[in-house]
């Protein structure tokens, strides 16, 4: 067993994983404490290395692509304090970390493990349900579809829309961009429907604008991990897209007293669009969004 314990947190290798546990210091990031242990088998890892510093080091690993959905979902940008696959090292730790890292340099060449993209997912991803509560709303996570209900301070295309249930056959892509503080971020819901739609993610009803606390919106990433693991495995894609999957029906099933919540929207949409709000484009899209979840035709509720 080779192992280094440090107050960001653990990783312990026995031969064939490498455990990494976050540390319990209130310094490690609220991120890492809700995502958890990470099992990573051996077979995921491309390369790990210690880059020492003068006071502090740092373990970094490297997974093949395609092996974790969190790096799919997330594509590089977590911070690196939220990074799991970097570990700060003391310096007085520096012997350790160096060991850590040539006991798994070894165990790769011995198991002669590739280098190369993998043909499916071999770390899972965090379980469901999973809820986050961001800036912009409620999204959540059951296994079969994601739900986004909006806070009172959405945009209020968003709220007219009502909440927002799409079935995980529908999603083809998710978008994930972390907020920094002085830029927003957001989670986008890329399905058959909207590939081609690029509303504001302020606007768009299939995306939560991130852009309150970075700590808690942080953890959309939990969700948009969550749906990236039960995706087809970006091998499957013949031509790298996701457009090629089947599509199962609409997700947004109508609630009592459907037909009133109907025209309720519909009439606060067009509002907003006499009232220079939303554009042509923005009302047709947001329009067709509101029938579509209620099973109507795009071109109904005779509203302009």
């Amino acid at each position: 067993m080779a192992e280094i314990i440090q107050r960001d947190g653990t990783w312990a290798f026995d031969g064939s994983t490498i455990r990494i546990t976050p540390g319990p210091h209130r310094s490690v990031p609220l991120f890492r404490q809700t995502y958890g242990e990470i099992a990573v088998p051996l077979e995921a890892v491309s390369g790990v290395v210690y880059e020492p510093e003068r006071r502090r080091g740092r373990l970094r690993m490297r997974l093949r692509e395609g092996a974790d959905p969190l790096l799919q979902a997330t594509g590089g940008r977590l911070p690196d304090a939220a990074d799991p696959y970097r570990l700060t090292v003391d310096a007085d730790r520096s012997g350790v970390a160096q060991y850590v890292a040539e006991e798994i340099r070894h165990a790769l060449l011995l198991d002669q493990v590739p280098e190369g993209p993998t043909d499916g997912y071999l770390l899972p991803g965090p379980p469901v349900p999973v809820s986050v509560r961001s800036s912009d709303g409620t999204v959540s996570f059951d296994g079969s579809q994601v739900r986004i209900d909006w806070a009172d301070t959405s945009d209020r295309v968003k709220r007219a829309t009502g909440p927002r249930i799409i079935a995980l056959g529908d999603v083809v892509q998710v978008e994930w961009l972390p907020n920094s503080g002085s830029e927003d971020g957001f989670l986008r819901f890329v399905t058959r429907e909207t590939v081609f739609s690029r509303l504001p993610p302020e606007r768009d009803p299939y995306a939560l604008d991130l852009w309150g606390s970075v700590r808690r919106d942080l953890l959309t990433a939990l969700v948009a991990t969550a749906v990236t693991a039960r995706l087809p495995h970006p091998s499957t894609r013949a031509d790298g897209s996701p457009e090629d999957r089947p599509r199962s029906p609409a997700g947004v099933p109508a609630r009592d007293g459907g037909h009133d919540v109907l025209l309720r929207r519909l009439r606060e949409l067009g509002e907003l669009h006499r009232d220079g709000v939303l554009t042509d484009e923005e009302f047709g899209r947001t329009k067709a969004v509101i029938l579509g979840g209620f099973g109507c035709g795009s071109g109904g509720g005779g509203l302009s």
